[in-house]
């Protein structure tokens, strides 16, 4: 048996959304690989696969992370929230309603970004929202619109915008 074409997989559970999912993976697997390949989860984004973008940030355990540079194997039994996690999140609503969605491909990182900014603070100013949009970058627009989105909702005391996905316990 060739070693070099047999790359040893363990099963880890993940705990995504709200839901544990078993996983098999090898150990340098990354979680956006994970997530876009093993779970059809493919809202975090490919894109310079050196955390420079923030295209593939999802949060884990709360906290805004490149997808990319994270191993699966490092966030075991971590809660970790995707695009696909915040569907109801006031921050996908503003985005659509302040027009903040350009090509939409940086969108995903953007808005789970905002959110974890809305839910550490939430009465956030101009220097902090300027610090955490720092984070992802976007070619199609001024970013004015994706500041606006998240004007909008400051100070609103959405409960709906929380540390983690619904289906956790806090």
């Amino acid at each position: 048996m060739n070693k070099q074409n047999t790359a040893s997989k363990a099963f880890i559970h993940l705990h995504v959304n709200g839901e544990t999912q078993e996983v098999a993976v090898r150990n340098a697997d990354t979680l956006l690989s994970t997530l876009r390949e093993k779970l059809g989860l493919t809202g975090a984004k490919q894109s310079c696969e050196n955390g420079d973008c923030g295209a593939c940030t999802v949060l884990i355990n709360g906290e805004p992370s490149h997808s990319c540079l994270s191993l699966a194997v490092e966030v075991v039994d971590l809660p970790i929230t995707t695009i696909e996690g915040l569907l109801d999140s006031p921050v996908r609503e503003a985005f659509v309603d302040k027009w903040a969605i350009q090509c939409g491909f940086c969108t995903p990182g953007f808005i789970v970004n905002c959110h974890a900014l809305l839910t550490d603070h939430p009465n956030a100013n101009e220097e902090i929202v300027e610090k955490w949009l720092q984070s992802n970058i976007c070619r199609c627009t001024g970013y004015q619109e994706i500041k606006d989105a998240v004007n909008s909702l400051i100070g609103s005391n959405d409960h709906s915008i929380n540390k983690t996905h619904p289906g956790l316990s806090k």
